[in-house]
């Protein structure tokens, strides 16, 4: 899914309410190339963001990333707006920053406290993207956007680190993880000893490089199994595995099933 805004003419961002959601929503899974960002007022229901289910209740945000596969599994009682933009169009460097972190949490309570000032920029940014038709030059969308995002305060999964190490090997492997699965590889070209690398993972995620990589490759796997409806084969060679038999043992040793299992009852349910 392609961000394509409806008569916004070259706008990075566009809002939308949860009645609109619920008069397009087919209830399947979508995979989209932009940012959503969702505030809800009221009403409960859930959404299910790469695999996992999500309630959605009064005053929760969620944030679903670029490449997520993602449905909207109940939204019938929700109200409140969604907010699709592309990567680029926040224009603070910590909002674009934290739009980049690939660790974001998909969803969170906002806090009492912040509640006020992330409804106030909200509003506001509604009442402004409703506006660009008659000015779509203004930049006051992503203005807006910086501003909510700050104010929802969106956490992390991983806990937030000033490990330069860790960072740089984080965004090593989101763009090398499907032509290299080995944790020496990123301590080669990083300049790493391994010992190092493995250190300053195990610091701030609890988990080994290796066991890291394993997790994004498999994440990715599934994204392509689930919504791309990709044989097992083609998986394999989407993400550099030397043949299908190699990619099957790799995934039932991570998750417990063969790939065309998996596959199968993920779509049935």
């Amino acid at each position: 899914m392609t961000y394509q805004p409806v008569d916004r003419g070259a706008s990075s961002v566009e809002v939308m309410t949860f009645q609109r959601l619920r008069e397009i929503n087919d209830r399947g899974t979508q995979r989209a190339d932009f940012h959503v960002l969702a505030l809800v007022d009221e009403g409960e229901g859930t959404v299910t963001v790469d695999f996992v289910s999500h309630p959605l209740s009064a005053r929760t945000a969620v944030w679903i990333p670029p490449g997520a596969v993602h449905r909207w599994d109940d939204i019938t009682r929700v109200a409140g707006h969604l907010v699709l933009f592309v990567p680029t169009a926040p224009v603070t460097h910590r909002t674009r920053e934290l739009v980049a972190s690939p660790d974001l949490v998909a969803r969170w309570p906002v806090p009492a406290e912040s509640w006020p000032f992330a409804d106030a920029a909200r509003r506001h940014l509604v009442l402004e993207a409703a506006a660009l038709a008659e000015d779509p030059s203004t930049e006051l969308p992503e203005i807006l956007l910086s501003a909510l995002i700050t104010r929802v305060e969106p956490p992390h999964s991983e806990a937030r680190s000033a490990n330069p190490t860790f960072q740089l090997f984080r965004s090593s492997v989101e763009a090398h993880f499907r032509t290299h699965h080995d944790a020496g590889y990123y301590a080669a070209t990083l300049g790493f000893a391994p010992r190092t690398l493995n250190r300053a993972v195990q610091q701030v995620t609890g988990r080994t490089a290796k066991a890291y990589i394993v997790e994004r490759i498999v994440l990715e796997a599934k994204r392509l199994l689930a919504h791309e409806r990709v044989t097992a084969a083609r998986c394999a060679s989407e993400l550099g595995f030397p043949d299908p038999s190699n990619f099957s043992l790799f995934f039932l040793k991570a998750t417990g099933l063969r790939p065309g299992a998996w596959q199968a009852a993920t779509i049935l349910d």
